[in-house]
């Protein structure tokens, strides 16, 4: 996955600017704050920091949150999203992402602490093609203490919910599925912290009468919750030239990880079982660990099996899987 070209080159035009020896201290320096998960103080400090994010962190978060949504199209396409929620929006990633999957969105809102962030978002939104961004609110406001949420079809919660205190974070996410006419999104990184996050959500939502598209095939209780496990999966993004420099890396791809849930307000169909490995495709069988409705089981598909088999084989970890027995 990449960046589409007119965000790709938005983003240059903010971090044009920066000296290059300056970013990969700073990108550096950001990795290392990211790292340590102290979310009791900033990660962005300044100027150069959100350059850095820019090039190195937001095509990764861009590649979770769209994943996210593509998947929530795919599940229930018959459900049009027209209007946008995101709840801690950062420099708008999740509304790129969502201006690339619906195509019937046409009217978004979203509120962040930072001006700064926001100006910059509002910079970027300016150099983009589709109609949203034109019809788009910006607004500046503590999360903790926002109490007037309008409705919207889809509300997300991406990468903001994990860093916020407990009790702060349950009240918004109450406030949140109250506001969210269709569905609602939270998507945290894919650690035991981020997992946790995501499944304390999930049975927050649960408890408040939501019905579970994604990734669960169910609404029962998480089958790895309590072990050593945690439910997450990772979407591959696309290095450029600079982006390789400034992590010091070598491979032209990196992997984001991501836990997630979707929770709609409307009783669903979910996916009948969820890929929760990566596949092992083996010399005439494919062996597939899924999250299935009676917990996880390992499913092996066989060369006989023709069809199936042949979608094992394509099959990657964290696609739905139909073929449940």
């Amino acid at each position: 996955m990449r960046l589409p070209q007119e965000l790709a080159v938005a983003i240059q035009r903010e971090a044009q600017q920066a000296d290059q020896r300056d970013l990969l201290r700073a990108s550096e320096e950001l990795s290392r704050r990211y790292k340590s998960a102290n979310f009791g103080a900033a990660a962005i400090k300044s100027d150069l920091d959100r350059a850095a994010y820019l090039l190195v962190r937001m095509p990764a978060t861009y590649a979770a949150v769209q994943s996210v949504f593509a998947e929530l199209q795919r599940l229930a396409p018959q459900d049009v999203v027209t209007s946008f929620l995101d709840l801690g929006a950062g420099p708008g990633t999740a509304l790129f992402a969502a201006a690339q999957v619906f195509p019937t969105l046409h009217h978004a809102q979203l509120i962040e602490l930072s001006q700064t962030w926001l100006a910059q978002g509002q910079r970027l939104a300016a150099q983009m093609s589709h109609s949203v961004f034109a019809q788009t609110q910006w607004i500046q406001r503590d999360l903790r203490v926002a109490s007037d949420l309008p409705p919207h079809d889809l509300v997300v919660m991406a990468y903001s919910l994990g860093e916020m205190p407990d009790p702060a974070a349950h009240s918004l996410l109450y406030r949140a599925w109250n506001c969210a006419s269709k569905f609602m999104v939270v998507i945290e990184p894919g650690t035991p912290r981020g997992f946790a996050a995501v499944h304390t959500a999930r049975s927050a939502l649960i408890a408040n009468g939501a019905h579970i598209l994604a990734p669960c095939p169910h609404d029962h209780a998480c089958p790895m919750a309590g072990t050593r496990d945690w439910c997450h999966f990772a979407r591959r993004v696309e290095r450029t030239s600079q982006h390789r420099r400034l992590k010091s890396g070598t491979l032209g791809y990196e992997d984001e990880k991501f836990s997630y849930v979707i929770a709609a307000k409307a009783s669903v169909r979910p996916a009948a079982a969820r890929i929760v490995r990566h596949p092992k495709k083996l010399g005439g069988h494919v062996q597939l660990v899924l999250c299935a409705k009676n917990g996880i089981e390992v499913q092996t598909i066989t060369r006989s099996a023709r069809e199936a088999y042949k979608r094992a084989r394509q099959a990657e970890w964290g696609d739905a899987w139909e073929n449940d027995r």
